[in-house]
């Protein structure tokens, strides 16, 4: 993904630019945090209204020849937040330093909460009066490179992931989890409708992820899904709430201590639990859970503090209990969890007896901008089939990874397909397995196709097999009179025989591939691609 290439460049210049408002105000971190993020959110949620704009513009109802103002509404259902000009990122760009931009940022986000009630007292605004104008204004400019006009959500909310994780890195707040990159608990899920809980739902990536599945079937995700967290940080409360809000999208997101408190009171209530809670933590006070609801198996182990031994399976079994009677569950955990022992392996026995145990992906480390150790992604269903009761698929997919920056890792759309090729077969879901084939066979011969037409950046037509080898013979003329002056035995010589011999048989394959190409195009376009009709 080309827009992949520069980002780490993007992060560091943007977190460069909000250290610089550290430097040059009275805040300590953890006071500084939500300024920035708040003109994070800005820019973040100016990307989407522009990426929507126009095509909401140009169908809108006309009457006399005039079209109705935009709404709320309107952006709402392409998943985007409306904004008013005052609120519009150019704007405030445009401020010069004669204006008192911590005003205009003030009325941006009271406008922004005047049309959405679940936003109001969420956006920073009274924090922007204690900083500097023309540092306000280098960090206006600073977040709106012409790099970040150009990309697109993704790469937005990978900027705002890492943005959170830097300011947890400097204790900015206490290290609340954040936004996940992998989508793939939500894909292997597929919450197409219901009430999705996330029960450490951190600044609400999960709801994010779910939100994008139902935007792929071309529904409406805030007609289709109810969101339900807990998490126990206010301030991460906030930034859940702006992310949702970034995204068209509300929640009901409750502060509490999970390990204690339900206040959603959602045991068999939830159709999907997703989550990426704290792993092996220590600390849970033993005689406040033992007689929860939510342990169905009982506590995992108690130490001599009278101390749950280790979390994990209390956040195991509470996902579990959460899950209505077809509910399903996926879930970021510890690799030890699956094979701990003592009180844990008596818990997880249990767990895998009663058949809900749907499936395990292993990944490698660093997937996470908050976790740079090995985990898996655990999953169950309470409506499993019988076929597979007693059965558990486990993915080994520690091997399978794209490098996008240092110390990032994540699947490519390609990796991530094709793993969920192998749990679409696993569940009888042949259909999609033969589409996704379908769909690499086609993609194969639109890609192979445009090697002899494409249109270049300035929008004209080229073949780019048939110009490279133009430009070839272009380079190799240049090259005719320093090659003159050089002794005819030289070392070059050998060089310049294998370059005579190679490029006649260069010049054939490519048309010899370009007619295979023609070829399979004709075929594929009477392929049928049922099972058993999808070959050669």
């Amino acid at each position: 993904m080309p827009q992949l290439e520069h980002i780490e460049a993007i992060e560091k210049r943007l977190w460069n630019a909000a250290d610089m408002l550290r430097a040059n105000s009275n805040y300590a971190s953890n006071e500084y945090f939500l300024p920035v993020m708040g003109l994070v959110f800005l820019r973040h949620a100016y990307s989407r209204f522009l990426g929507v704009r126009d095509t909401i513009a140009s169908n809108l109802p006309r009457r006399g020849g005039k079209a109705r103002l935009l709404s709320k509404e309107d952006f709402s259902q392409k998943s985007a937040i409306f904004l008013q000009p005052k609120a519009q990122f150019d704007t405030l760009v445009a401020l010069t330093d004669s204006d008192d931009r911590a005003r205009a940022i003030i009325e941006a986000m009271e406008s922004i909460e005047g049309d959405y009630d679940n936003l109001r007292g969420v956006l920073p605004k009274s924090e922007y009066q204690e900083l500097d104008n023309s540092v306000l204004g280098q960090l206006l400019r600073t977040l709106n490179p012409d790099e970040l006009k150009r990309v697109s959500g993704d790469v937005f909310g990978r900027i705002y992931e890492y943005f959170l994780t830097q300011f947890a890195d400097q204790k900015a707040h206490d290290g609340g989890e954040f936004f996940t990159p992998v989508s793939l608990i939500a894909n292997v899920l597929e919450p197409q409708g219901g009430t999705v809980l996330d029960p450490a739902c951190g600044s609400g990536g999960m709801f994010v992820q779910s939100a994008r599945f139902v935007e792929r079937r071309h529904e409406n995700p805030a007609e289709k899904l109810t969101f339900r967290g807990l998490e126990k940080n206010a301030t991460t409360i906030r930034l859940a709430k702006m992310n949702l809000a970034v995204h068209g999208l509300e929640g009901n997101i409750q502060k509490a201590i999970t390990y204690y408190e339900d206040p959603h009171e959602m045991v068999g209530k939830a159709d999907f639990v997703m989550a990426n809670p704290p792993f092996n933590v220590d600390e849970i006070d033993a005689d406040k859970v033992k007689s929860d609801p939510r342990l169905p198996f009982g506590l995992p182990g108690v130490n001599k503090k009278d101390k749950v031994s280790n979390g994990n399976y209390i956040w195991i079994s509470y996902f579990y209990s959460y899950l209505g009677e077809a509910g399903r569950a996926g879930f970021v955990m510890s690799s030890q969890a699956s094979s701990s022992g003592r009180d844990e392996a008596k818990v997880r026995r249990k767990l895998i007896e009663t058949g809900d145990v749907d499936l395990m992906i292993a990944i490698r480390s660093n997937f996470f901008y908050t976790r740079t150790v090995p985990c898996e992604l655990w999953f169950l269903n309470r409506a499993k089939s019988e076929s597979h009761r007693d059965k558990v698929l486990m993915i080994d997919a520690r091997n399978i990874y794209r490098k996008v920056t240092r110390k990032i890792f994540d699947f490519s759309p390609e990796q991530e397909q094709n793993i969920l090729a192998i749990v679409w077969l696993y569940r009888g879901q042949t259909d999609k397995y033969l589409d996704q084939v379908a769909g690499y066979c086609s993609r194969m011969l639109t890609e192979g196709a445009g090697c002899f037409a494409a249109r270049d950046y300035k929008g004209n037509q080229v073949e780019p097999l048939f110009l490279f080898i133009v430009l070839i013979d272009m380079l190799f003329n240049y090259l005719q009179l320093f090659l003159k002056t050089l002794p005819k035995d030289d070392v070059h010589t050998d060089a310049l025989r294998e370059f005579d011999g190679a490029l006649p048989v260069f010049r054939a394959d490519v048309e010899s591939f370009k007619n295979a190409i023609t070829d399979q195009q004709t075929t594929w376009a009477k392929q049928k691609t049922s099972n058993g009709e999808l070959n050669n």
